[in-house]
C-alpha cells in the first residue's frame, strides 16, 4: 500500500483527474485473474492428477510442480510429492515465461500469490454483491491465486488465503491503476 501511495505521488502530473495506484480488490484481482472466463483458471478447469501435478497448468503457471530451478539456491523441494517435473529446488520466476490470459496479463495464477486491498471475510461470495469490497476492518489480509511452493489446487482464480500482514518469497503484489477511493 505504501508503494501505491509513493507510485501516485511520483506520477500525479501523469495521471488522470481522481486516478490512484492501489492493491487491487479481491473482486478486480478475480475478474484479472480469470481473463473473462468461469473456468477454474483461464486456461480452463484443472484435472488434478497428483498433490504437484495438474498438467493443464504448466502453460500457465508456475506452481509445486513446475518451479524447479537450475541452480541450487532455491527453497529445498526434494521431499515434494507427485510433482510434475523432478526438481531438488524450486523458487519464484521472471514474469511472463508462461502464457498470459485472455486480457494480456501473465502470472496471475502461480508464481506467487498476491495481496489485495480487501480485509480478510468468511462471507465475501455469499452476499450476490456485483464489485464487492471486504469488510471494511479486520485481523487478516487477503491473498489469491497460488505459488511456486503450493500445491496445484491452490493455482486457481477463486484461490484465497489470508494472513496477518507478514513477508514470505511466496507473497507478491501486483499495482492497479483505479479511481475507487481516490481522493
Amino acid at each position: 500500500a505504501a508503494y501505491c501511495e509513493w507510485l501516485t505521488e511520483q506520477r500525479r502530473s501523469r495521471l488522470p483527474n481522481g486516478y490512484r495506484f492501489s492493491l487491487p480488490t479481491e473482486a478486480q484481482w478475480e475478474r484479472a485473474a480469470r481473463g473473462g472466463t468461469t473456468t477454474m483458471t483461464y486456461a480452463g478447469d484443472l484435472e488434478i492428477v497428483g498433490l504437484h501435478n495438474a498438467p493443464a497448468l504448466d502453460p500457465i503457471a508456475w506452481y509445486g510442480g513446475n518451479s524447479g530451478l537450475d541452480h541450487g539456491n532455491g527453497y529445498d523441494s526434494s521431499s515434494w510429492p507427485d510433482k510434475q517435473y523432478h526438481h531438488t529446488s524450486a523458487g519464484t520466476h521472471p514474469v511472463g515465461l508462461k502464457r498470459p490470459n485472455a486480457y494480456g496479463i501473465y502470472d496471475m495464477i502461480g508464481n506467487a500469490y498476491e495481496w489485495c486491498s480487501d480485509w480478510y471475510g468468511e462471507d465475501y461470495y455469499t452476499d450476490g454483491q456485483t464489485d464487492p469490497t471486504g469488510p471494511t476492518t479486520g485481523s487478516n489480509r487477503v491473498y489469491r491465486g497460488g505459488g511456486w511452493f503450493f500445491v496445484a489446487r491452490y493455482c486457481r482464480a477463486a484461490s484465497r488465503r489470508s494472513t496477518q500482514a507478514n513477508r514470505n518469497s511466496y507473497l507478491g503484489f501486483r499495482v492497479a491503476l483505479s479511481s475507487r477511493g481516490a481522493e
